[in-house]
């Protein structure tokens, strides 16, 4: 399997960007071995309709032979010296030269061709599942225009550096990660997260490379060069993470470095004992081929990483990142998700649910807690200015803020001091809370409550509470449906935790838990269920997702460390993703174990015929490349939705 080639070049390995390289340039086994098999083609059809000589048909075999495995032959040669490995290639170099010696040159021939043909489909189906991840960056357009004093100046988006502020105009790719300064606009950004609906956004939100903006002109300020913007790390991550190998991958591997030797060591064997008694060398010499061509596992080596690299490649494109073939076979074991609650299950993100009056109306008792609360950094304050801002209220004068440390805010209006904050606040003023029957449900349910009034009288109260995510109930159902148990891990209070779980459906809850908590509730599950997957934001879960059999980290879109946390990192924030990424593990594993099966009875049945005689180079041939290109073929559909 090749190096992953560093970010820097990927841009190279195609040409320039939109550019292709021809298949016969991009794949160069391929290419011999196509040329290999036309020069067989016509030494034999011409030999054997009189157009010449057996001399000149042998010489265009060994011509075939020399350009058809050069890839492969040299390839095994090199891992036998510098490996000192057996590989599958030295059988089959060792079965060209016994059938070259046996004078049996169109066997040769064809088995080099054959052999040549399925390691270049092989290494061309491979390539194309590493290769279509980097189409990604045809999304980026070449070029930005920067705004540099007041004017626009287009430049090769590589050039574009970190506080630069470039125009995107609609209709536009976005060229590299940033932050919009100036403009508001909705965003395509399913090449990024795979989510297909548009995301509006406005000053202060980020954006990523390759998205597009689909509305307004916005001005970006850039945040990451262009070497390292999402689309760049989406593409390094999934490439190295294609080389990683899983436990599947790896015993195939140590069968096969165990088995070679085994069968180059019984051909030899099958040869020389008989002649050795006395018997036909040409005849046990032709069964020593047989068995080489039979034995080799081409088809149970190629079994998993076609597979892998299928599936990873698939999910890159989705925006869901897949650091290795190992997390790929897990996500086929999952049993149980245990989720976050904040930022995983909801939004992370505070929000005004209800207003309960005492005096005045909602709007009245919500524009008196906007004009002291503006003044807050508190997630509950930002709810409500966010409330009131959607709701097109404006702010009543207000000064000599101060913020209670632990108890609200308070703020003059009018001559009036306003108080937001909890019911301690205002008991400890002396002021009784008044006789409102929906505090309780709305505590239930949940939501913080927050006190509104003066220095006499409470004249409201607002409901707040984490947004809920649309899709998550979904989302658990259908892991139930998949029989996947769902767990919720959370350092939110027990109340609000148990409300948000019953809403959702889910059962299993354990509350106040600090990170220490969340590993010991995650080896709990371990041992309880095996298989264990923990989604979580990727920064504050850290310990959690590290210990769980899998770690998947949420929107993880230009944040290093979530991806650094966690084995699957979603790009986006969409729960959807867990179900998917699941059953793409399930689909990877069982179709690799369809190959393990199908490789191992092609063995089975091969290797007896040709220690009993039955078997042809030619036919042991056709049987072997069928089997191994018959493997890669199923490989490719891990990709398939």
């Amino acid at each position: 399997m090749k190096e992953t080639e560093p970010i820097s070049d990927i841009t190279d390995v195609n040409g320039s960007k939109g550019k292709m390289k021809k298949w016969w340039d991009a794949y160069p086994p391929l290419r011999n071995a196509s040329l290999a098999a036309l020069i067989t083609g016509i030494g034999f059809i011409s030999f054997h309709v009189g157009l010449l000589s057996e001399g000149i048909e042998i010489g265009l075999f060994l011509v075939a032979i020399i350009l058809g495995g050069y890839h492969w032959i040299r390839e095994g040669t090199e891992e036998l010296y510098k490996e000192k490995k057996v590989g599958i290639e030295i059988l089959m170099m060792t079965a060209t030269i016994g059938s070259a010696i046996l004078w049996l040159w169109d066997e040769a021939a064809f088995l080099v061709v054959l052999y040549g043909a399925a390691e270049g489909v092989e290494e061309y189906a491979y390539e194309k599942t590493r290769t279509s991840i980097r189409k990604l960056l045809d999304l980026v357009p070449e070029t930005a225009r920067v705004l540099r004093n007041g004017t626009e100046v287009l430049i090769p988006a590589e050039e574009l550096s970190i506080g630069d502020i470039f125009l995107v105009r609609p209709g536009e790719s976005i060229p590299t990660d940033g932050v919009i300064r100036k403009g508001e606009s909705s965003i395509d950004e399913a090449a990024v997260t795979g989510e297909s609906i548009p995301v509006e956004k406005g000053v202060g939100e980020s954006v990523f490379a390759g998205t597009i903006n689909q509305e307004g002109a916005l001005e970006i300020e850039v945040t990451t060069a262009f070497a390292d913007n999402t689309l760049s790390r989406i593409i390094h991550l999934v490439e190295r993470a294609q080389g990683q190998k899983g436990e599947a991958q790896l015993f195939i591997e140590r069968f096969g470095n165990k088995y070679t030797p085994v069968v180059l060591i019984s051909a030899v064997l099958l040869f020389m004992i008989p002649v050795s008694l006395g018997a036909e060398p040409t005849y046990w010499g032709l069964r020593a081929v047989v068995l080489l061509i039979a034995s080799a596992p081409c088809a149970l080596i190629m079994s998993t990483p076609i597979a892998i690299a299928a599936g990873i490649g698939s999910a890159g494109q989705r925006g869901v990142l897949i650091k290795g073939g190992i997390h790929l076979e897990n996500l086929g074991k999952i049993r149980m998700v245990a989720f976050d609650k904040t930022g995983t299950l909801t939004r992370g993100k505070p929000a005004v649910t209800d207003i309960v009056p005492v005096n005045g109306s909602e709007s009245e008792i919500l524009r008196m807690a906007y004009s002291v609360e503006r003044f807050s950094e508190h997630p509950l304050a930002k709810a409500i200015v966010d409330k009131a801002v959607e709701s097109g209220l404006e702010p009543m004068d207000a000064t000599d803020f101060k913020s209670l440390i632990g108890a609200g805010v308070r703020a003059t209006i009018s001559d009036r001091d306003v108080y937001v904050g909890t019911s301690d606040m205002f008991d400890s003023m002396g002021i009784a809370n008044p006789d409102i029957p929906d505090i309780e449900r709305l505590r239930n349910e949940g939501k913080t409550v927050v006190f509104v009034g003066d220095a006499s009288s409470i004249s409201g109260v607002i409901a707040i509470r984490d947004e809920i995510r649309p899709e998550s109930r979904e989302i658990l159902d259908e892991l139930r449906r998949m029989g996947v148990k769902t767990y919720m891990l959370t350092g939110d209070n027990e109340r609000t935790a148990s409300a948000i779980a019953a809403e959702l459906g889910i059962n299993d809850v354990k509350a106040k838990l600090k990170p220490d908590d969340k590993v010991e509730a995650i080896a709990q599950l371990k041992s309880e269920y095996g298989a264990v997957a923990m989604v979580g934001d990727g920064i504050n879960d850290a310990p959690a997702l590290a210990h769980a059999t899998l770690g998947i980290a949420m929107g993880t879109g230009g944040t290093d460390a979530a991806i650094e946390a966690a084995d699957v990192a979603l790009v986006g924030d969409d729960l959807r993703s867990v179900c998917y990424s699941i059953n793409l593990g399930k689909k990877a594993r069982r179709i690799s174990r369809q190959n393990i099966a199908f490789s191992l009875m092609v063995l089975a049945l091969l290797i007896p015929a040709a220690l009993i005689g039955i078997l042809t180079p030619a036919v042991a041939i056709t049987f072997h490349e069928t089997s191994e290109l018959m493997a890669v073929a199923n490989g490719l559909r891990v990709a398939k939705n």
